[in-house]
C-alpha cells in the first residue's frame, strides 16, 4: 500500500482483517490496482444472509477450499464493490468499515449507502 491509500472518508485506508488475512493483495488492507478486476475494496463484516446471498451468485465464501479457510458469520473480508452493491439491491448488505474501505468503491457506490451500513462510525 502506498502512503496515498485512501478510504471512503478521505483518511488513511485502515487494515480490514489479518485472521483471517484478507485483500486482494493478502495484505489485510482491501488495497487494489490494476490485476483487481473484482475491485475487492469494500471491508465488510460478513452475515450468514450475505453469505448465502454470495453462494447463489457463484461466490462461495463459507466453504474452506485450496488454503482458504472459508468465512463464517463475524469474520471481516474484503469484498468486491459490486458483489456488495448487488447485496444491498437485494437488502442483504453486509456491515462495513469505512475506515478500511478503499475510495475506489465510491465508484461504485454512494457513501450515503456505505455510511448506511458503517460499523465504524457513531450515529
Amino acid at each position: 500500500m502506498s502512503k496515498d491509500t485512501l478510504n471512503v472518508l478521505g483518511g488513511k485506508l485502515e487494515v480490514c482483517c489479518t485472521s483471517p488475512m484478507t485483500g486482494f493483495l493478502r495484505n489485510g488492507q482491501c488495497d487494489t490496482g490494476p490485476m483487481d478486476i473484482g475491485v475487492h475494496v469494500v471491508c465488510a463484516k460478513v452475515t450468514e444472509e450475505f453469505l448465502v446471498f454470495t453462494k447463489t451468485r457463484g461466490n462461495d465464501l463459507s466453504t474452506p477450499q485450496y488454503g482458504f479457510p472459508g468465512l463464517k458469520p463475524g469474520d471481516c473480508w474484503c469484498l468486491c464493490a459490486s458483489r456488495w452493491q448487488e447485496a444491498l439491491d437485494a437488502n442483504v448488505a453486509p456491515p462495513v468499515n469505512l475506515k478500511a474501505t478503499h475510495e475506489a468503491a465510491l465508484e461504485y457506490i454512494s457513501l450515503d449507502d456505505l455510511k448506511k451500513h458503517a460499523i465504524d462510525l457513531a450515529t
